[in-house]
């Protein structure tokens, strides 16, 4: 009886040894810091994955992730100091530098994201709010996202949260603003179109001006050497045809009668009404060119015979 007693004791004692060693034994992971809490007072951190040890049923185990974390911020509209309305879509990254510090101001990532969204907010009005619509779509965008990132760490440092890098998707106007200025950026450059098309118009019409005045000197200065030329020509060839007439004119009139056949007869269906006996068939009926009737008459035998 005494050892079935002492098999149950020995039994329960190892079973009490078991849950209180499974109590006092806790794993950090890679991923994780753990922060432990005795009573509702924090003791200390832990940092170093592997497996340590806790004071059993006192000890709470808080896991914080120590990875940078991502905070999603909604779009929100802000003014800049030029008065342009900005609708800004940025987020944020994060890690949780001091878990203490996390725990005893916030607690949960849940409400850092809250807080911080808050505060990220207030940062963006603040930076953008003192920079112009061209600074921050276009000129000094890096340069505004690093105020912002510095202003938004400084006020987390609070919380035990250190900013790690803070980013603006996209900085644009609202949606009916836009149309508006794309509208009057479409007139904008269509009056510019016009006013182009006007110059070049009146460029081409210079162009072409000049170009006709041009031609119409050179022609002129064609047209009169041609007519020069063409004055010489006709006066050398009048002095090769006095020259020549006056060597042979019988050769003379019958070359000019030959060049009037060739000139008057050509092979596209030329018609003269001309009597035969005309003067220009003279070389026809005979090559002297001399007419019958102008060849002399010979006498008549009786006018002999009386003689």
């Amino acid at each position: 009886m005494r050892t079935g007693v002492t098999g149950v004791v020995a039994l329960l004692l190892l079973l009490a040894a078991i849950v209180i060693g499974y109590s006092s034994l806790f794993t950090v992971r890679e991923t994780e810091q753990v922060l432990l809490v005795r009573l509702g007072e924090p003791v200390r951190v832990v940092t170093t994955p592997g497996l340590h040890y806790k004071a059993p049923f006192i000890d709470t185990v808080i896991s914080l992730d120590k990875r940078i974390l991502d905070l999603e911020n909604p779009a929100q509209e802000v003014i800049a100091s030029d008065q342009k309305r900005l609708v800004v879509d940025a987020f944020a990254r994060y890690r949780i530098k001091d878990p203490l510090r996390f725990y005893q101001s916030i607690g949960t990532i849940q409400a850092a994201n809250v807080q911080l969204a808050t505060l990220l907010n207030s940062a963006l009005r603040r930076v953008l709010g003192e920079a112009t619509f061209i600074q921050v779509v276009r000129d000094e965008r890096d340069t505004l996202m690093g105020k912002i990132r510095a202003q938004l760490d400084r006020e987390a440092q609070g919380y035990g949260i250190s900013v790690v890098d803070v980013r603006i998707r996209r900085a644009d106007l609202p949606e009916q603003n836009s149309q508006a200025v794309y509208q009057r950026m479409q007139t904008e450059r269509q009056r510019e179109a016009a006013e182009f098309r006007a110059q070049g118009g009146q460029k081409a019409q210079e162009i072409r001006s000049k170009a006709d005045r041009e031609a119409t000197v050179i022609i002129a200065d064609a047209n009169s050497q041609a007519e020069q030329i063409r004055g010489e020509g006709d006066g050398e060839r009048n002095r090769l045809f006095a020259e020549a007439y006056g060597k042979d004119p019988g050769f003379f009139a019958f070359y000019r009668s030959m060049t009037a056949y060739q000139n008057g007869l050509k092979s596209k269906d030329t018609r003269f009404l001309l009597s035969p006996d005309s003067d220009f068939f003279k070389y026809f009926g005979n090559p002297s060119g001399t007419s019958r009737a102008a060849a002399p008459a010979r006498p008549a035998q009786g006018a002999a015979s009386a003689n």
